[in-house]
C-alpha cells in the first residue's frame, strides 16, 4: 500500500507499506494491502506502520482522517511527529495533541456565547424597537 501522512504544511511520511494499524473514535483497526476501500476518523494517538526491509515505525497524530481507496492509504491529520521510542510518542500525544484540543474547545465554547450574546442582545433591540 501507498501511504501519506500528510499535516496542513507538509507531506510527512510517504511510504510503501505492509500494515497499518490506527485509532478511530470508535476502536483501534489493522489495514492490510486487501482491505475494503474504508475511512475513519482518527483519534489523537499512535500510527504503526509495517515498512518492507525497514520493520515498524510509530507516528504521533493527533485527530484527523483516514482514507483507503485501492492501494493508496491517506491520512491528513492536524499535527504529526515520527519516532521509534513508544513512550516518547505517548507522552508528546498525552501532553501536546490534547492540550491544544482542550484549547480548541475552550475557544469553540468562547465563540459559541459570544454569538449567543449576539443573538441575545438582537433579540433585545427588536423587542424595544
Amino acid at each position: 500500500m501507498n501511504l501519506k501522512v500528510l499535516i496542513p504544511t507538509e507531506i510527512l511520511l510517504q511510504e510503501v507499506v505492509n500494515k497499518v494499524i490506527a485509532e478511530a473514535m470508535n476502536g483501534s483497526f489493522c489495514l492490510l494491502e486487501h482491505h475494503v476501500d474504508f475511512t475513519a476518523t482518527l483519534a489523537p494517538g499512535i500510527l504503526a506502520i509495517t515498512i518492507p526491509e525497514k520493520g515498524e515505525e510509530l507516528v504521533a497524530i493527533d485527530e484527523g482522517t483516514l482514507v483507503k481507496y485501492g492501494s493508496d492509504v491517506l491520512v491528513s491529520v492536524r499535527n504529526a511527529v515520527r519516532g521509534v521510542e513508544l513512550e516518547k510518542l505517548k507522552q508528546i500525544v498525552d501532553e501536546t495533541f490534547q492540550v491544544l484540543d482542550e484549547k480548541e474547545k475552550t475557544a469553540r465554547a468562547a465563540a459559541a456565547k459570544l454569538e449567543a450574546d449576539i443573538v441575545r442582545r438582537f433579540v433585545e433591540l427588536r423587542d424595544r424597537g
